[in-house]
């Protein structure tokens, strides 16, 4: 059996990345704040990633390991990657089997860093009789929306509602793409059923690497009660919590997390520099994308995408400015300037009219970070969430793109105050219209200018000295050359 894995960084130290749920080597690097995540980590740490047996890009398995079984890969995974000694951090399903091969092999463990994971979830997903009615209640919910994941495996509004409930919706496709590339629908129910049946409580307490425990307030799939319980049974652990409600730990606050992971393996926080430039993003995606498909036809609709992709890479490079990512059947674009970047959407709107499909576009401007060929920061996600604003075949921008794009002849609708999700205050948006205000027709100086305008002119191109010296004469007063 071949399992994948990836070595990313030179640091000091190993840190092994003992994934949760899902993992994909290659598409996790596509995702913004995914790669500026693992960048982060990478910084400080010599990062070693794998895919777990019969997940991403790993071999698949008929069958799902036990947690010693899983323990087995991770000491296999560093093995390849000439680690004597490594930081395990373990996060959601990945947690366990790190607990475990922690406390059975710390000669190979260090460290041991957990998040938003669990020592045992029957007992809080269960209905004993102290638990308070509204945790038995949340519990339940829980468990249908596991169900319903299950049964629609690849829905990405699905898996985001439980695991990163503030995903946009182009976020929430790429959520989609990930699963399906990620684990079988078969695989994928064995997982989390799975889960549910684990119990490594009897465990903690031999657990006697120094250990930190992170997990955010409001997790949906695994409540901070879990975190909390597990930091109590391993001696001396520490427990730290963030705001948020993300169970995804690239979600959120991944810059938070990190930091607290950083101090708690070197002592200090020397934040990763990344370059931060003012672009103007662009997201588009094609309108009901998954009726058309089913209209078409799987293999007509492949073909459909790979030309809209075309398209896209060819108008964008002529507008003068590059993808970023295809996102399923979307696309995110990076530009200097707005007035390209609506210029683009424009042609792309006309464009993709041969397909038989129609789009929508969102686009901001703002400082973003770019980490490597990857965009990231608030200005994307305000990008991605102005899209989701726009209607079939319109083109929403913020009111920093209007204002900066003033004199450009632009004409902009106004649709009023918006929240957008996950940034804070509220934004007004508006849509592109089909008419351009009439550009004046301008002229020159030169027929404005008099006499004494023309020799001064061709006497500051022909002697620029002999001018410094009549205005350095002239503020002396009235007995100055120009007086």
């Amino acid at each position: 059996m071949s399992i994948a894995y990836q070595v990313v960084g030179d640091g000091p130290v190993d840190l092994l990345f003992a994934p949760g749920f899902i993992s994909h080597l290659d598409l996790q690097w596509t995702e913004p704040r995914f790669s500026s995540f693992l960048t982060r980590l990478a910084s400080f740490s010599r990062l070693i990633l794998y895919d777990k047996p019969g997940t991403g890009l790993s071999d698949p398995i008929p069958y799902l390991p036990t947690l010693e079984e899983r323990g087995a890969d991770i000491e296999a995974v560093l093995d390849a990657a000439s680690s004597q000694r490594a930081v395990l951090f373990g996060t959601s399903e990945g947690g366990p089997s790190s607990i475990l091969l922690a406390a059975t092999r710390p000669e190979r463990i260090s460290l041991l860093v957990l998040y938003g994971t669990f020592a045992n979830l029957s007992d809080i997903f269960g209905t004993p009789e102290d638990y308070p009615p509204e945790m038995v209640q949340h519990a339940e919910a829980e468990l249908r929306e596991m169900h319903e994941i299950i049964e629609h495996w690849g829905d990405g509004a699905r898996l985001s509602k439980l695991f990163a409930p503030s995903m946009g919706e182009i976020q929430q496709r790429f959520f989609g793409t990930f699963a399906r590339a990620a684990a079988s629908p078969r695989m994928a129910r064995a997982l989390i059923e799975t889960v549910l049946q684990i119990d490594v409580r009897d465990v903690l307490a031999s657990v006697r690497v120094p250990t930190l425990v992170l997990h955010v307030d409001d997790d949906r799939a695994v409540p901070v009660e879990a975190g909390q319980r597990l930091a109590d049974g391993i001696p001396g652990a520490s427990f730290v919590t963030f705001p948020g409600l993300d169970h995804a730990v690239w979600m959120g606050n991944p810059e938070a997390i990190v930091d607290e992971i950083e101090r708690f393996i070197t002592g200090s926080v020397q934040n990763a520099e990344t370059d931060r430039v003012l672009a103007t993003v662009m997201f588009t995606d094609i309108v009901d994308s998954t009726r058309r498909a089913a209209q078409v036809g799987d293999r007509a609709w492949r073909e459909v995408l790979e030309r809209h992709d075309a398209i896209v890479e060819r108008v964008v490079v002529e507008r003068g400015g590059r993808v970023v990512k295809h996102i399923g059947d979307g696309a995110m674009a990076a530009f200097d300037g707005p007035a390209k970047a609506v210029r683009c959407a424009e042609t792309l709107h006309r464009d993709v009219v041969e397909l038989g499909i129609q789009l929508r576009a969102g686009i901001h401007t703002g400082e973003c970070e770019a980490i490597g060929e990857d965009l990231g920061g608030l200005a994307v996600h305000i990008g991605a969430r102005v899209s989701a604003l726009a209607g079939a075949g319109e083109i929403a921008v913020s009111s920093t793109v209007k204002e900066l794009v003033v004199g450009s002849g632009i004409q902009f609708a106004d649709t009023g105050e918006h929240e957008l999700k996950g940034v804070p205050g509220s934004w007004r948006i508006y849509t592109l219209g089909e008419h351009r205000t009439p550009q004046p027709e301008l002229d020159g100086a030169a027929s404005y200018m008099r006499r004494s305008d023309r020799i001064a002119v061709s006497l500051a191109r022909r002697m620029p000295r002999t001018m410094r010296l009549g205005a350095h004469l002239a503020s002396r007063g009235p007995s100055g050359l120009w007086s």
